[in-house]
């Protein structure tokens, strides 16, 4: 039976207990799945390599640390102990004001559909993570808006201030595969939690693994296509 997260496939196995926690809590595997999402916007048409990597800066910062260290203060269970919440606070802020400082470069400049974006982006942000209005939000419909289909969006805005149709299709595909991951990820915890039926979690795991591994790869696929 699980007692916390530190035995995540995606937990270092090694360093000291804060290294292997400080390491976890960015659940990179899925955090390279919403920054490739962020690329697949930015590569549907013509785009600036500078821009891209702006993109994926933007929501490495705000999604891949900010929301999961505001994940661990609104967290019930307290998956991975408990942590100071002044210095959870601290690094979420201050990784979501760096995110927000780039993208209000790009939006002054020329990429003005990144504000509402953005808003919409911060509003889920914290509402999903820290279970505002008794957790309502915190569901799967949330998770694919903000993991899944606005990082596209975002990475389509930053390049030509546009959504087009082009943009649409990855942003459809990126919520489909957001729903599998985060459907599989409950299911997965939940075994984890209450189940000795190893070979069911480790099916899991592995569907966790196929997709967000598979997600990586194909965007660096998708990005050399288009660079080279």
């Amino acid at each position: 039976m699980q007692k916390d997260r530190t035995t995540e496939w995606f937990v270092p196995k090694f360093g000291p207990r804060n290294f292997r926690i400080g390491i976890g809590i960015l659940f990179l595997p899925y955090t390279g799945m919403v920054v490739s999402f962020a690329a697949w916007g930015s590569l549907v048409g013509n785009f600036t390599l500078e821009r891209l990597v702006a993109i994926c800066l933007l929501y490495f910062l705000a999604t891949g640390v900010s929301a999961h260290f505001l994940d661990a203060i609104g967290s019930r269970t307290k998956p991975w102990g408990a942590l100071p919440t002044k210095k959870l606070w601290i690094v979420s802020l201050t990784s979501l004001g760096l995110a927000c400082i780039i993208g209000l470069y790009y939006a002054l400049l020329d990429s003005s559909l990144l504000i509402p974006l953005g808003i919409i982006e911060g509003f889920f942000l914290f509402a999903y993570n820290l279970e505002l209005f008794g957790g309502k939000l915190h569901n799967n419909t949330s998770f694919v808006i903000s993991w899944g289909v606005l990082p596209v969006l975002a990475g389509s805005a930053i390049q030509t201030n546009s959504i087009s149709f082009e943009s649409s299709i990855p942003a459809a595909l990126a919520g489909i595969l957001s729903y599998i991951l985060i459907k599989t990820s409950r299911q997965y915890k939940a075994l984890k939690k209450d189940s000795t039926d190893y070979t069911k979690i480790k099916k899991k795991e592995i569907t966790l693994k196929i997709i967000s591994i598979g997600v990586m790869i194909g965007t660096v696929l998708f990005f050399i296509l288009r660079y080279v």
